[in-house]
């Protein structure tokens, strides 16, 4: 996955496990592909509870991580699986859970916790139609959940928005060295369609960053001082110097993590903004677009949290008119008018409960902000 802001080094490290799929381009559907990346990556354990569009990856890690002598447990519920990540992260290993918008909304307590004991851990979020149980088609309506600090307190998730069957694989060695980095959770957002899709994928071994050693970690305290991993604090101020620890730990990942992907930006009357399935979308529009003599280019935000705000809002400093295309009633469009900052237009274009647009859709939307915007 590309990055707009990423100076930590990098160092090559081997990860013991049966080659598998390594090194091989096979045809996958976006979930098996993340759950052999997560594989690849050094995942210790898993802990996960059945659900629609992601059934695909506990499925395939019920199989694969006995064979890699790793943990596999299906859960009772959501509210186990992500008590289990925090037990198995809380011991230093590299723990994940996986599940679909209402199951990510059971999780909401225990993510919350994860982020106040400072553990590390991955979580995917496979995105299907709501509110409520909505159905199981795509959706992006979990984006304010996802980046905004869905359950209590003040925190973050790094949240990563793949955008391929390709980096629904790549982006798993990221995600767990991000998390082992800053000791924080993070959240893959996917959607239905790219969890079920299937495209060529490779999945390799990546060059993993130089991580700090896990020293906080419980791993039994013979010959060195107690650890302790908890997210009470009840001691008069206490609470307020762990959040403050915290908050500074963020201001470091939006200085190193920002992660967005731009194309023709530069000459463009109009910006489309969109992610994950929506920005192959756009993609598509964008090309034909050009082909009409239309200036619009397009930028993907890879990082949801951190949101590219900079990138964002030096497009804006030339007169432009904006067009957020998502899955859902219009909840990104949010962040992109606070990046633009009053600066040029902003419109919405999405469709919701499972609609996704074509390629003609959004192609028809630029041709009417050409004419406004020419007008």
């Amino acid at each position: 996955m590309s990055s707009a802001a990423n100076s930590t080094n990098t160092m090559k490290t081997t990860v013991k496990h049966t080659p598998g799929l390594t090194g091989k381009r096979i045809l996958m559907c976006g979930n098996e592909a993340l759950a052999e990346a997560a594989i690849i990556a050094g995942v210790d354990a898993y802990f996960g509870y059945p659900i629609t569009p992601q059934n695909e990856i506990p499925a395939y890690m019920a199989k694969r991580m006995p064979e890699e002598g790793r943990v596999f447990v299906q859960s009772e519920s959501e509210l186990a699986a992500i008590n289990m990540v925090f037990g198995a992260a809380a011991t230093g290993k590299r723990a994940m859970t996986t599940s679909s918008s209402p199951g990510i909304s059971l999780m909401q307590e225990g993510i919350s916790y994860l982020a106040g004991a400072e553990l590390p851990a991955v979580i995917v979020n496979v995105m299907r139609g709501g509110p409520g149980l909505g159905n199981i088609a795509p959706s992006q309506s979990d984006y304010f959940q996802s980046t905004k600090g869905g359950g209590h307190g003040d925190y973050h998730l790094i949240v990563l928005a793949p955008g391929s069957v390709q980096e629904m694989g790549d982006c798993m060695p990221l995600a767990f060295d991000l998390a082992d980095q800053y000791r924080t959770p993070v959240m893959i957002l996917a959607d239905g369609l790219l969890g079920q899709m299937m495209e060529p994928v490779l999945l390799e071994e990546k060059e993993r960053r130089k991580l700090p050693p896990k020293d906080w970690a419980l791993t039994g305290a013979k010959n060195r001082p107690q650890n302790i991993v908890r997210s009470l604090w009840l001691k008069e101020g206490k609470l307020e110097e762990v959040n403050e620890r915290i908050q500074a730990r963020y201001a470091q990942i939006i200085k190193n993590e920002t992660r967005c992907e731009q194309y023709k930006v530069d000459d463009a009357d109009i910006v489309v903004v969109a992610y994950g399935i929506t920005a192959r979308i756009v993609r598509g529009a964008v090309t034909k677009a050009r082909k009409e003599g239309i200036k619009v280019g397009w930028i993907r935000p890879i990082t949801l949290w951190p949101f590219p705000y900079e990138q964002i809002s030096q497009a804006a400093d030339e007169f432009k008119i904006f067009l957020t295309v998502e899955l859902s009633c219009g909840q990104m469009v949010e962040d992109v008018k606070l990046a633009v900052a009053g600066k040029a237009p902003v419109v919405f274009f999405g469709r919701t409960g499972g609609g996704v647009p074509t390629v003609d859709d959004v192609l028809d939307k630029i041709r009417q902000l050409t004419i406004k915007h020419k007008s």
